[in-house]
């Protein structure tokens, strides 16, 4: 079966270390964290990944009070994305435009807000916020900017865990190949920082970071890795259908060339190896590819102790010894996890070496867990590649949920 193909052609973001793809990237190339000092309510200073992109570029005052910081990333991103594509979006059809945004969990951040503040007036709910029901609903970042671009088509977010932001342009690549919309706005958005119970729950896990230098506090597979940096951030791209990317002579950053989702079904939070790998294969029959002609794999890694080993132990099943062009490399250890934003923001950060032929390192790294030890690893400089025509993208989440994006060399 001939199915429409789907190519790139615009991203928006904001990440901690940046608030455009050329920043973002110039960062990645130059070592540049984005890791600081947050103060959480009831635990005092902790490390996290924070944005700092101006919200009343695109929302007026009170759009920005009313809504969500969510809500708030995703309204950025999907205008930067758009405005990047070079569409006429003022002309195109808005019921036409699907918006499909993953995230991790929302609606913690509002309600923890609501309760901390009557908690000053003897919790008399009175004061409680007439806002908190449509901040808190799970559509809220993609129903935002919907609102806010006024986009008529469907538009929702893809509860994934921290595989959101890979599921979210896997579904919007669906939902183009099925005729339901022209134009999709995908990926994916993280507000994680402005809840404590993430923290919190990272904590008594024994899971989240600590390190005395900010910057080097995500630390994927370095021996001394102690946890999470948890960030906030978000990245959403404008998929389209070929045809018509080439009939308004469209700037194409890549294809979509497959993709995989599966499940564990083996734990609440402890990652399954022979799943993950499962989930790597699976992208790869999709895309009709051989590992070896991956040439830059993004790891999900999160800097755990026993995540990052299980994740190269499902690499290292896939990959094995026979691909002496694949490269491999971790955003997180610059950017820490944004959560749901973190597949659709790592998948971006590499997009370039399409163009330049470098990859990115992962960084931090000073002395190498040898059970984390892979051929092809990228530590702590940018590596030159010989040729880069395909990413997969690995994003892995709690209960289980995992997916593997592809992305090609646009080829016509």
């Amino acid at each position: 079966m001939n199915l429409p193909r789907i190519v790139i052609t615009g991203v928006g973001l904001t990440a901690p270390n940046g608030n455009s793809l050329p920043e973002f990237r110039k960062c990645l190339l130059e070592g540049v964290a984005g890791i600081g000092w947050l103060d959480v309510r009831y635990m005092g200073k902790l490390l996290a990944g924070v944005c700092h992109f101006d919200a009343l570029r695109h929302q007026k005052k009170k759009e920005v009070r009313v809504g969500t910081r969510a809500g708030s990333i995703s309204i950025w991103c999907a205008h930067e994305a758009i405005a990047d594509s070079g569409l006429l979006f003022e002309t195109f059809p808005k019921d036409r435009v699907g918006i499909y945004i993953g995230c991790t969990e929302h609606g913690n951040v509002e309600t923890e807000n609501e309760i901390y503040a009557i908690s000053k007036f003897n919790y008399d709910t009175k004061y409680w916020s007439h806002y908190h029901n449509p901040r808190t609903v799970a559509n809220n970042p993609a129903g935002e900017a919907s609102l806010n671009l006024g986009i008529t088509g469907p538009a929702y977010t893809i509860g994934a865990a921290c595989a959101a932001g890979n599921l979210g342009l896997i579904h919007a690549s669906q939902m183009l190949r099925l005729g339901e919309v022209d134009l999709a706005v995908c990926g994916g958005v993280s507000e994680s920082i402005h809840t404590f119970g993430i923290f919190a729950g990272f904590k008594s896990q024994g899971a989240l970071a600590t390190h005395d230098v900010p910057a080097k506090a995500s630390r994927p597979f370095d021996r001394a890795r102690n946890g999470i940096v948890v960030s906030e951030g978000g990245c959403l791209y404008t998929l389209e259908r070929l045809d018509d990317a080439k009939a308004r002579g469209a700037r194409i950053y890549g294809e979509i060339a497959g993709y995989g989702v599966n499940s564990d079904a083996s734990d609440y939070v402890l990652p399954n190896p022979v799943r993950q790998a499962e989930c790597i294969r699976k992208s790869l029959q999709n895309a009709g590819l051989a590992p070896s002609a991956i040439h830059i794999v993004n790891t999900h890694a999160t800097a755990t102790t026993l995540g990052d080993i299980q994740e190269c132990e499902a690499i290292r099943a896939v990959f094995g010894e026979g691909c002496p062009d694949t490269y491999i490399n971790n955003t997180k250890s610059f950017i820490g996890h944004c959560m749901g934003a973190a597949g659709a923001l790592e998948l971006a950060g590499n997009l370039p070496s399409f163009d330049d032929l470098v990859v990115h390192p992962t960084i931090n790294v000073d002395d190498l867990d040898p059970a984390c030890a892979l051929p092809g690893l990228v530590l702590n400089a940018p590596a030159k590649a010989g040729r880069v025509d395909t990413i997969l993208n690995n994003s892995f989440g709690m209960l289980g949920i995992n997916s593997t994006l592809i992305v090609k060399r646009f080829v016509a």
